[in-house]
């Protein structure tokens, strides 16, 4: 604990790591807010859903828990690593920041309706509810924010496989759920590897300040 404390201490005595870290909650927050603005919108403008090479040869698979909790025990994970390395928090929110703004972006510009027969999840969490939408199909979020978290922690390569090894998985239960298609899956491994290479050059001193 006291090494604990004195990384906090280092960190968050530095004025320019200070206005790092405030900067990236509010990127963090303003990009949410973005975020639930297109999902609303793309829920209101989908039209028709399409047939899919995978999902027209699946059968629904009852994976609803593993697709709402899966990701709240990753994020937990990620949350507690960045917790014991402050030093991580901001690159880490300012990239996923940037990934929700671009997803965003993408939603609002794709219109597809879902699967007709995608499973239905029974939220138990308004909170996560509030966050999610039946039309936000284009890419899939699910699989591209672990992958995004194993380009961030690239350098660890324990980390860098088993986070890849995560998106692969929630790709697949998205599939199995019938709520993507496999273009959204597909999609999000290379929407992702730019999006990182975004934000690395858009906050190269966080990203600097990370690996250090």
């Amino acid at each position: 604990m006291k090494n604990l404390a004195r990384k906090y201490s280092t960190h968050f005595t530095q004025r320019e790591f200070l206005i790092s870290f405030l900067t990236s909650i509010l990127l963090f927050f303003i990009a949410l807010v973005i975020n639930f603005y297109a999902g609303l919108y793309a829920n209101e403008s989908a039209s028709n859903s399409v047939t899919d090479i995978v999902l027209d040869n699946i059968p629904v698979f009852s994976v609803d828990e593993i697709f709402v909790y899966g990701p709240v025990v990753f994020w937990t994970i990620v949350g507690l690593f960045c917790f014991w390395d402050p030093k991580k928090f901001p690159f880490v929110l300012k990239s996923i920041a940037l990934f929700t703004v671009i997803r965003s972006g993408f939603i609002t510009l794709t219109h597809l309706g879902p699967s007709p027969d995608q499973l239905i999840i029974d939220y138990s969490s308004d909170f996560i509810k509030k966050f999610t939408f039946g039309a936000d199909l284009f890419f899939s979020g699910h699989t591209g924010l672990p992958f995004l978290m194993a380009l961030v922690f690239g350098k660890n390569r324990q980390l860098r496989n088993i986070f890849t090894l995560v998106a692969i998985f929630f790709g697949i239960i998205v599939l199995m759920a019938h709520v993507h298609y496999s273009i959204d899956v597909l999609s999000a491994f290379f929407i992702t590897y730019a999006i990182y290479h975004i934000a690395v050059w858009l906050f190269p001193r966080d990203h600097q300040v990370f690996n250090s």
